[in-house]
């Protein structure tokens, strides 16, 4: 993604429609090449933290923590370096997307400090999501 091509963009809502409380340290995951994702309002997405910075295409991420599934409120882009927030509080910055659950779903990968669960956060159902335009995605967080 060209930071001079980013110009300001709509922010995605969502809302949680399922918690999940459980960590991997050898999950597998790969980051797909595209740094950006178009979603449609009503898709159900997986939500992935890990504290592992690999934004190259095909990065293996094993260090993660599931936080649920969120239903997209609205259509919009997801870029890499997104600020993702649930209830009042900012989560962490989105790093990539991983497809192998595709057409299903993708897993949103966010960067954290440390990988977190749903638990960890005390998540519940309905508590809003949202993916705000961050900085430039050059530097990374």
């Amino acid at each position: 993604m060209n930071p001079l091509e980013d110009g300001p963009k709509r922010v995605v809502r969502g809302a949680l429609v399922k918690v999940l409380t459980h960590r991997r340290t050898d999950r597998g995951m790969r980051v797909e090449e595209h740094a950006a994702r178009c979603v449609r309002r009503g898709e159900v997405h997986e939500l992935v933290t890990t504290d592992q910075w690999e934004p190259h295409p095909g990065a293996r991420i094993d260090r993660v923590g599931f936080l649920g599934f969120a239903e997209l409120e609205c259509g919009g882009v997801i870029d890499r370096g997104d600020v993702v927030s649930i209830g009042d509080t900012p989560v962490g910055t989105v790093l990539g997307f991983d497809a192998c659950h595709l057409p299903n779903h993708y897993n949103i990968l966010i960067h954290t400090p440390r990988p977190l669960s749903g638990g960890d956060l005390q998540l519940r159902p309905e508590v809003p999501v949202v993916f705000t335009q961050g900085e430039s995605v050059a530097a990374g967080p």
